[in-house]
């Protein structure tokens, strides 16, 4: 892709935009990316969220003409990269201005093909996707530049909370052995300090892919055994082995957390995070089977 933005080579054009051409064009991949825009932007950016029910798998979404049209005439399009938003790469190769700038999430926290690609549950992304919209946004629309730094700095202590919650539950449970379904939550476990097992098992399932025999039997055997403290999965993608290691998880009595891969149309990023912290937190501190 001709314009995707690395951590650390933001791609800057020298055409600045004058006060006319302010709300300035945005279109983000994911309601949680969008919201960071609005609260960076404010009323010099109109942003449209391409947002995936919580109902649907994001790995099938396919996006409407509409989503088509807004990318095409954006000036900022964020994506999350790492081989995640496949839909979003075709739309961006559809139609390249000249004047648009697409910030690839995945590039400002060094995610490449093969990493966990749920980035929005690495610490590191919110605030990293923050800086480069007001240096973006400041490259168009230079009269709007203390607006920018003084609302990406608001935005990054927003955060604060959440950041507490994180070191708060590494302090209490860091080590503790626990497995998922799939890798939605790896990020954020490794944040915790969490003991992430049977991540073969789930990057199968990630990729599409028929777990071994052996993945299957390793992580039952991890949650029958009492060998994990919590069980987490992706409640948006239920299927029969899900149903199944589910059902093996209440016959042993082991907490089960459910994760979510989009934000709930109505809620925010800190406060979904925020939400999934504390079902985590009650679950590792339930006492073992």
């Amino acid at each position: 892709m001709k314009s995707l933005l690395a951590a650390a080579t933001l791609i800057a054009f020298p055409l600045a935009v004058q006060a006319a051409d302010v709300p300035i064009p945005v279109v983000a991949a994911a309601n949680f990316y969008g919201e960071v825009a609005v609260a960076i932007g404010g009323d010099r950016v109109s942003v449209e969220s391409v947002v995936v029910s919580a109902e649907a798998d994001p790995h099938d979404f396919e996006p409407p003409a509409s989503v088509a049209r807004a990318v095409a005439d954006a000036r900022i399009v964020i994506m999350n990269g790492a081989e995640y938003d496949h839909w979003m790469e075709r739309l961006v190769d559809a139609s390249d201005p000249a004047d648009r700038v697409v910030i690839d999430v995945a590039g400002l926290v060094g995610a490449v093909e093969g990493d966990n690609p749920h980035l929005w549950y690495d610490p590191r992304a919110m605030p990293a996707l923050a800086a480069a919209l007001a240096e973006e946004l400041t490259s168009m629309d230079p009269e709007g530049a203390a607006e920018y730094r003084s609302r990406s700095n608001a935005f990054v202590a927003s955060l604060q909370e959440l950041n507490q919650t994180i070191e708060t539950i590494r302090e209490r449970h860091s080590g503790a052995p626990v497995t998922a379904t799939e890798p939605v939550f790896g990020l954020m476990a490794e944040a915790l300090g969490l003991d992430m097992r049977n991540e073969d098992f789930q990057r199968a399932i990630h990729n599409e892919s028929e777990p071994s025999a052996r993945q299957i039997a390793g992580l039952e055997a991890d949650i029958r055994d009492g060998e994990v403290k919590v069980l987490f999965y992706n409640s948006q993608v239920v299927d029969p082995l899900t149903e199944r290691l589910l059902a093996v998880a209440q016959e042993s009595g082991l907490p089960v957390v459910g994760i979510t891969e989009t934000m709930p149309e109505g809620g925010s990023y800190v406060g979904w995070m925020l939400d999934q912290l504390d079902a985590t937190e009650k679950a590792l501190s339930a006492p073992s089977s």
